[in-house]
């Protein structure tokens, strides 16, 4: 059973909202017990696999060159099933892309990845947040729980396009098995069912807008109204706290810059032949600050779009 472009979802053990979703998946499929990764169990279900792992998946970088490595299976995508934590407590069903852009190149984060890089988005992202808002309008067991697209943030490092789906936000929901079963069926019909869950295809969208993010919380206000548009493309959203500012002699200094070419190169990778556009998030900096950034996206030939011009642009009515 070796296949060429599998996706991999990487299910934690350690993690009871990671092991729900990876066993909701297995209930809804035949899937084979393959020979162990690295010592570590995996099954297989046409040309999609599971991967389990100990612990402490955040900081276990190159996963997909590890499963080539061992298997001969080159992965074309990886999904996290995980947990997602937050001081609010409020119960929540989160997307997001991953990286710490903005963190000194090469060193490693608090919470895993490689300081000046993030793995490009997988393109799935949009289609899944607007898939998670239409059913979840269905479901009255799961009303207590918000629906979020979350900033670009944490480990691992991959070279493939990747994104985490997360349940939230403390113990007292990470192991809603009603929650798990939700995302799990949202991942299944999306990677087994036509019709759901569009991947890009450069042949097919190549001329097609994909929206960056700037600035604005963590829970990426702007993008979540963005993206809930159909037919937009979403990469990386970097949050104000990754795109750090120093004033130097009058000099912008700051991994800012570093952080928006690492997001803008990966998002490309992901998106061949697609033509990006940025969104500021204007109130998130000062004057100097959205100078400096305009004057990078300018030398880069990247256009900045407000909301109004983005939807005109993609042909959409603004709701």
């Amino acid at each position: 059973m070796v296949a060429n472009n599998i996706s991999l979802i990487i299910i934690n053990r350690s993690d009871i909202a990671s092991l729900n979703q990876g066993d909701a998946l297995k209930s809804m499929r035949d899937w084979k017990l393959l020979d162990p990764v690295e010592g570590h169990p995996a099954y297989g279900c046409e040309n999609i696999r599971m991967w389990y792992l100990p612990e402490k998946v955040l900081w276990e970088d190159f996963l997909d060159r590890r499963w080539y490595e061992s298997t001969g299976e080159t992965v074309r995508e990886a999904i996290f099933p995980s947990r997602h934590s937050a001081a609010s407590g409020q119960a929540s069903l989160t997307l997001h892309p991953i990286g710490i852009p903005h963190l000194t190149a090469g060193e490693q984060g608090p919470y895993g990845g490689i300081g000046g890089k993030a793995p490009p988005p997988n393109t799935r992202l949009a289609s899944w947040w607007r898939m998670l808002n239409k059913r979840w309008t269905s479901h009255a067991e799961l009303n207590e729980f918000d629906l979020s697209l979350e900033v670009t943030h944490h480990g691992p490092y991959l070279d493939a396009p990747s994104l985490f789906i997360e349940v939230g936000s403390t113990e007292a929901t990470w192991g809603h098995v009603g929650a798990a079963e939700f995302l799990a069926k949202l991942t299944h019909d999306a990677l087994f069912e036509e019709g759901h869950g569009v991947v890009w295809d450069e042949e097919q969208h190549s001329g097609s807008l994909v929206l960056i993010t700037l600035g604005g919380g963590h829970y990426a206000p702007r993008a979540n109204v963005l993206a809930g548009y159909n037919g937009v493309w979403l990469g990386h959203m970097l949050a104000t706290y990754a795109l750090p500012f120093e004033k130097n002699d009058g000099v912008p200094g700051g991994t800012w810059a570093q952080s928006i070419d690492a997001a803008v190169d990966s998002t490309m990778q992901s998106f061949p032949g697609a033509q990006l556009v940025v969104y500021m998030e204007k109130k998130a900096f000062k004057g100097w600050q959205r100078q400096a950034i305009r004057d990078h996206l300018e030398m880069k030939k990247l256009p900045l779009m407000n909301s109004k011009r983005f939807i005109e642009e993609m042909g959409l009515t603004e709701k």
